[in-house]
């Protein structure tokens, strides 16, 4: 099992003195993630540190805006996951994965191309009392063996707006919620509702990242 030394030697390679604790989420108060403690954010930092954060983020160790909104939306709508088998892709801290499991999914696949943020999805899951499986390759798991999709925070670059289709290999029934693109139009989604959000721990966001917008895909 992962424990809190070895993500602080994981988050280090961000920042040497960064470390992580177990933080409830404001909008999201049933599940707690271990995040990169607010303490080691707030202090001025050196150019070689400034570099560092930039060049080694930790992804995992933030839980950004459209995850909260989007964990928020499946624990008050657990019939969306209730009983299904669920992919979450881009997992980073496994917050989206965790609230389907929580919600009643039968099993759900956390996946990430990122390494250290699916040992920090064990943790997380294990922290709250649940079990999900691991995979690092969208393109190895088995095309149509989901009941359902679901994706925060993935359409941070136009090119991944391609996954918009490819999410339909997998599962009939898509849930994505992003802070970066617009009002997307595809003729097989089709928007849910918006809602304010911010990352855990603050990062003091432009406000138009602040704002989610969710979307429901189907075939």
């Amino acid at each position: 099992m992962t424990t809190q030394p070895q993500l602080d030697q994981l988050i280090q390679s961000m920042l040497k003195d960064a470390f992580v604790s177990a933080q409830p989420l404001p909008q999201c108060e049933a599940i707690k993630l271990w995040l990169v403690d607010p303490s080691t954010m707030q202090r001025p930092f050196t150019l070689d540190e400034i570099r560092s954060i930039w060049e080694h983020t930790a992804y995992w160790a933030f839980c950004w805006a459209s995850g909260q909104v989007l964990a928020k939306y499946i624990l008050d709508h657990p019939e969306t996951v209730r009983g299904k088998t669920v992919l979450d892709f881009g997992t980073g801290s496994g917050v989206v994965a965790i609230a389907a499991k929580m919600a009643g999914a039968t099993s759900v696949v956390a996946c990430d191309i990122d390494a250290d943020a699916l040992v920090s999805t064990e943790a997380n899951a294990a922290l709250n009392g649940v079990s999900v499986t691991l995979s690092d390759d969208l393109f190895s798991l088995p095309h149509h063996s989901f009941d359902l999709l679901i994706a925060a925070d993935v359409l941070y670059d136009r090119a991944n707006l391609s996954f918009l289709d490819t999410f339909f290999d997998y599962a009939p029934e898509v849930l994505l919620a992003d802070s970066r693109i617009k009002n997307f139009q595809h003729p097989h989604y089709q928007a849910l509702t918006k809602a304010d959000s911010f990352t855990v721990p603050a990062l003091d966001e432009l406000d138009e990242f602040r704002l989610v917008s969710l979307y429901k895909g189907r075939l």
